[in-house]
């Protein structure tokens, strides 16, 4: 079957007069409507108004136009199928064999400032997914298609057998569905926001490709990365990539791990992560002082480590950066001095986003074999505690200053978690143990010497006094933990026993 008739309405009119240019010289006959058609006729196209084939006209400011049976007939009638072809020709109503059809920018509506719940609504085309829907419902016998992308080698197979195959077909449908079920997800997701609606009785996302991966968490396992369909700045998906290899599976993971660290603070902070845990933290006057203290917190561990910087790097930082063994540095940008030193790392990727700034407490998706979990971002930090002190002492300024580092930290670090801080920087961190007092010993092993006169951070209450029993045994001299355990009062006496300094927060931070 010979493609004799196209049909084509497009928003995105990007290469689009040349495409139509090319049909028509084949002989193709073309319909088009509004804007399409003005633009195709102004470069000198002889193309057929939607309203010569409807025999109505464009009503309601365009928003009925090819809501009409002389389309929609042309679009679904099956061509193997003698009923329905005698009641085209009953009718008088000629085939469609293509439409190009791309839809009204509502993505790009909603994601302007200050726009108006009248220009959201409006930019919902409901013509343009009709008759995709059509054609890719009939696309054995209509060639559909939606991206630019398309047009070049739909045009070579044209002009090489005069139509497309079925298997191009089939993959062209397949794209048109993928589209306009995106495409009416953010519309759900937008009116869904407005609305108010927490838990609605279906849940539909969107992502579109951002690239291929190598693999994903090993070799055996392949993996794509997509970022959300509006994309979010400040995210790891958003972050622009000045220099190294390509981001793996496990780089993004980390990398994303490292920028909710580093985020939660405002002076000059650096943080190393492996294996989605931090290893090192430190603040400072300066980021090249942060970064020092973070590498001393634990040398070993930042080996092929994930560094994220909150200000930018400066040639003194770049200077020990390019000493160790590091997969990715993030920061806000890197000074002229700092990438000349450190692109002399053949591998070594260096991105810049935005660190600083303050994320919407977005969704946070899991998947699970069979389902999704979702759930609200962790984003309560220490000004939303509920600050108690049970114990006989309270913290001296300096512990207050160990105490919160080691609350942003914990908050960040596989259950069971325990940090120990101490002089603006983590000294031990016991990750992910199956009780708690094992991820205390973790990190007191780590800390060493370094233990005594620090703070311990925990990411959930004390079901028994043995934590503070090895927390006091190894210098600590304050503890921040939730509280609320029905053995709430063991442990404080415990503290008591030690002059320890205990501080309930009344937030527990798992992070599973």
């Amino acid at each position: 079957m010979m493609i004799k008739r196209a049909l084509i309405s497009v928003s995105d009119k990007t290469n689009i007069v040349s495409f139509v240019k090319e049909l028509t010289a084949l002989g193709i006959e073309v319909i088009s409507t509004g804007g399409t058609k003005k633009l195709l006729q102004e470069h000198g196209v002889d193309v057929i108004g939607i309203s010569e084939v409807t025999s109505f006209p464009e009503i309601m400011d365009g928003r009925v136009k090819t809501l009409h049976p002389n389309i929609h007939s042309g679009l679904l009638a099956v061509r193997s199928n003698e009923h329905h072809m005698a009641q085209l020709q009953e009718q008088g109503i000629k085939p469609i064999d293509l439409v190009i059809v791309n839809l009204y920018p509502f993505k790009e509506t909603i994601s302007k400032v200050g726009v108006t719940f009248e220009e959201a609504i409006e930019n919902i085309d409901i013509g343009g997914p009709s008759m995709l829907r059509a054609a890719a419902k009939n696309h054995q016998d209509v060639t559909v298609v939606v991206d630019p992308y398309d047009y070049s080698p739909i045009l070579s197979e044209i002009k090489e057998t005069g139509d497309i195959s079925l298997e191009k077909k089939r993959e062209l449908a397949a794209k048109v569905f993928r589209h306009t079920a995106a495409y009416d997800a953010l519309i759900a997701d937008y009116l869904t926001t407005v609305t108010g609606e927490k838990e609605p009785e279906q849940f539909t996302v969107t992502f579109e490709k951002k690239q291929s991966l190598r693999y994903g968490e090993n070799p055996h396992q392949e993996a794509v990365f997509y970022q959300h369909a509006l994309p979010v700045t400040g995210s790891i998906a958003s972050a622009k990539q000045l220099h190294g290899k390509e981001l793996s599976y496990n780089n993004i993971k980390d990398a994303d791990a490292a920028l909710q660290i580093v985020r939660e603070f405002q002076e000059p902070a650096a943080v190393a992560v492996k294996h989605m845990n931090p290893c090192g933290v430190g603040v400072g006057k300066t980021i090249a002082e942060a970064f020092h203290k973070a590498y001393a917190a634990d040398q070993t561990s930042i080996f092929g480590g994930i560094i994220a910087l909150n200000r930018e790097v400066d040639q003194a930082t770049a200077e020990v950066l390019k000493q160790i063994f590091l997969e990715i540095i993030i920061a806000p940008s890197f000074s002229k001095e700092a990438l000349e030193i450190l692109t002399m790392k053949k591998n070594l990727r260096l991105l810049t986003l935005d660190v600083n700034q303050s994320l919407k407490n977005e969704k946070q998706l899991t998947s699970v074999q069979g389902g999704l979990l979702i759930q609200d971002l962790d984003m309560h930090g220490f000004e939303d505690a509920d600050i108690s002190i049970p114990t006989k002492r309270e913290p001296t300024e300096k512990e207050w200053a160990d105490l919160k580092l080691a609350w942003k930290v914990v908050k960040h670090v596989k259950s069971n978690a325990i940090v120990l801080a101490k002089d603006d920087m983590t000294v031990g961190v016991g990750a992910g143990q199956m009780n708690r007092v094992g991820s205390a010993k973790i990190a007191i092993e780590q800390a060493g010497e370094k233990a005594s006169g620090s703070a311990l951070g925990s990411d959930a209450y004390f079901p028994m006094p043995d934590t503070v029993e090895e927390a006091a045994k190894a210098g600590v001299t304050a503890i921040i933990q939730p509280g609320g355990s029905i053995r709430d009062e063991n442990s404080i006496q415990k503290a008591d026993e030690y002059g320890i300094a205990m501080v309930f927060t009344g937030i527990r931070h798992f992070k599973h």
